[in-house]
Order: C-alpha cells, then sequence, then structure tokens
C-alpha cells in the first residue's frame, strides 16, 4: 500500500522518533513492505518512518537505481531500525541532495564521507557496519529524519535564507508532487 509522505510543516518531521521491537509493532513487515513500495512509487532512494507520519526508528534505503555508484558487495536495498550512527569519519563530502518531503528542492549539504552504524536489520538481527561514499550520505539523510532533523537544517546559513521564501510556502501546502503527499499537523 502506498502511503502518504508528509512535506515540510509537518510536526512529525521534527519529532526524535522512539525505538521500537517486534512487540510495539507486530505487523512490522507489513509497514516495511509498504514503506519500500511508497519510495519506489516517488522515485526516492530512502525513507524514514517519520516522512509517513509514524515517529519510530526506522528507514529504509534503495539504491538499485544507482547501483553502478554502489560498492560491490553491499545490499542495494536495506532497513534500518533503532539505528544509532557512533561514527563519522573520512572527507567531508559537498553533493547536492533532497527529500521527498520537499518536492523540488534540491540544496548542498556537506556530510562526512563514513560513517558506523549499529542498527536492526528487518529480522531484528544486530549489524555493526561501516559506509562510505554515497551509500554513506544516503544512510545520514535518512537518519537525520528518526532525530527531527531536515536536509534544509545542514544547508549554508545564506542558502538556507535564499530557501526561506520556499520553506514558508510547503508549510502553507503550497508544492507540486507526483506522488501522494500529505501535509500534517
Amino acid at each position: 500500500m502506498i502511503l502518504p509522505i508528509y512535506v515540510y510543516g509537518s510536526s512529525v518531521l521534527r519529532e526524535v522518533a522512539q525505538d521500537i521491537d517486534a512487540a510495539t509493532y507486530p505487523n512490522l513487515k507489513g509497514l516495511i513492505d509498504n514503506m519500500f513500495e511508497t519510495m519506489f512509487e516517488a522515485d526516492g532512494v530512502g525513507l524514514a518512518a517519520p516522512q509517513v507520519g509514524l515517529p519510530i526508528r526506522l528507514f529504509c534505503i534503495d539504491l538499485t537505481s544507482v547501483a553502478k555508484e554502489i560498492p560491490k558487495g553491499m545490499p542495494l536495498k536495506q532497513v534500518f531500525i533503532n539505528a544509532e550512527i557512533y561514527e563519522r569519519s573520512g572527507a567531508e563530502v559537498k553533493m547536492g541532495e533532497g527529500c521527498l518531503s520537499l518536492p523540488g528542492l534540491n540544496e548542498d549539504v556537506v556530510r562526512p564521507s563514513k560513517i558506523r552504524i549499529r542498527y536492526l536489520d528487518e529480522k531484528l538481527q544486530p549489524r555493526d557496519e561501516e559506509f562510505d561514499g554515497y551509500p554513506a550520505r544516503v544512510i545520514q539523510h535518512e537518519y537525520d529524519h528518526i532525530d527531527g532533523i531536515v536536509f534544509t537544517d545542514r544547508v549554508a546559513p545564506i542558502r538556507k535564507n535564499l530557501i526561506k521564501s520556499k520553506l514558508q510556502a510547503f508549510t502553507k501546502g503550497k508544492y507540486r508532487a507526483s506522488y501522494r503527499c500529505k501535509l500534517g499537523k
């Protein structure tokens, strides 16, 4: 089932999400399937639960569309539950980012090129992995969502000032998207 994606201005995007377990989310597999379907429909590479209105520490990525940029052996589709990035390293890299919750807006964001992250996979098995390059960027972007941060919080101050009117337009429901969106409370 395709879920509506909450847009900038929705309060759920500013909440620090809560950890989950199998007891609190008995239909976790169904939710994950719906999130992947929603992300695919919107042509995204990542989607966090707050973006579909759920303040829980869950996000998924699907890098199939950019597979040639991904290191060999890395799974292209992954689920991250109760994730914790505990190390950031490598070069600080500036790259354009967009977000399904801010349709049509793209800005440069500086992020470390490498991360180490602890998380549970979709089977609730613990993992501890290192990512670098584009996968690390996507994971950091989605991780920000579960901490109540959107990518525009990380743009240079002068750029943030220049996009202020665009951000205000989102909060008033003024945006265009080719996928189902919702402006929540």
